[in-house]
């Protein structure tokens, strides 16, 4: 199978490719700079894509954008974040619709669609959050990109990933250092839901989606329900750390800012996998202990 991804270089890209190669299908990386080694280059900014690339791909797994933790939301940045997402999602599912057999398009999407949603559960069926908030509003526009494919017949997949454990990137590397001092602890009352997800699965399940062609939104975490104090206190028991220091919501507004700081530490999302329960996959990392021992020994999440 010839498989198309773009943001190969990512966190879950590099991932994904790895898995790809390991089980024999051919891997095209579309790139952003012509130096990365005679791979297709595009520039959703520019409108530029190489309509040959598609066409000739089984499957566009399309995971670039800009990363919503990595700075402070300042407007432009907002405004970065919300066009990486929509132009190169328009992008490709335009070209998508110019050749003569479109491939099978694998959109990375995320749980922020739901926004701050308390004690209720959510599915794949449940209603899109507050579209006062920043993550609901880009996630809406982030899927809606691929709308025009969908609406041609064009076969699409929205990946809801929650929050991906890995050492190497994302918000357990952000928090492996304070909590390996004993700086650790529960963020605010520690009692918003945390839907989280190992690498392995992640990638696991993208695989399972490709393989079964499953259209349509997957949320992407893993069955085991936790809330963020019990998240940390699970965390410190693997570094074997206490997590004695809490997280004031003032501090995390004082030094990522309020929307920031809601939206990434203090927002409740109990989300559940739902559709790929219903569709036979099986999660094995189900439990956050062993998915955090799984990453932090080092072992192969592929």
């Amino acid at each position: 199978m010839k498989v198309v991804v773009t943001g190969s270089s990512g966190l879950i890209g590099s991932a994904l490719c790895a898995a790809l190669v390991e089980r024999g299908d051919s891997v095209i990386r579309m790139v952003r700079s012509e130096s990365a080694g005679g791979q297709p280059v595009w520039r959703p900014t520019e409108g530029m894509i190489d309509d040959e690339v598609i066409a000739a791909a089984d499957v566009v797994v399309h995971l670039a954008g800009a990363g919503i933790g990595d700075k402070r939301w300042t407007s432009s940045r907002k405004a970065a974040v919300l066009r990486s997402r929509t132009e190169g999602t328009r992008l490709i599912a335009s070209s998508a619709l110019r050749v003569e057999n479109p491939p099978f398009l694998v959109c990375a999407s995320a749980i922020g669609i739901y926004g701050d949603r308390g004690e209720e559960v959510l599915t794949e069926a449940s209603d899109q959050g507050d579209d006062g908030e920043f993550l609901v509003q880009v996630v809406t526009e982030w899927e809606a990109a691929a709308q025009a494919a969908v609406l041609q017949g064009v076969p699409v997949a929205y990946l809801r990933s929650g929050i991906v454990m890995a050492k190497a990137g994302g918000a357990l590397k952000k928090m492996l250092l304070p909590f390996r001092f004993g700086l650790g602890g529960k963020f605010g009352t520690g009692e918003q839901w945390w839907p989280w997800v190992s690498l392995h699965d992640e990638v696991r399940a993208i695989l399972f989606i490709i393989d079964n062609r499953l259209t349509g939104p997957f949320n992407i975490v893993a069955p085991q329900e936790i809330r963020q104090r019990e998240f940390a206190k699970i965390l410190g028991s693997v570094l074997r750390r206490p997590t004695l220091f809490p997280l004031p919501r003032f501090v995390a507004r004082t030094l990522l800012g309020r929307e920031m700081a809601d939206s990434l530490l203090f927002a409740s999302q109990r989300v559940h996998p739902h559709r790929l329960l219903a569709h036979g996959f099986e999660f094995e990392d189900e439990d956050l202990a062993r998915a955090l021992r799984r990453e932090l020994s080092g072992r192969q999440t592929t």
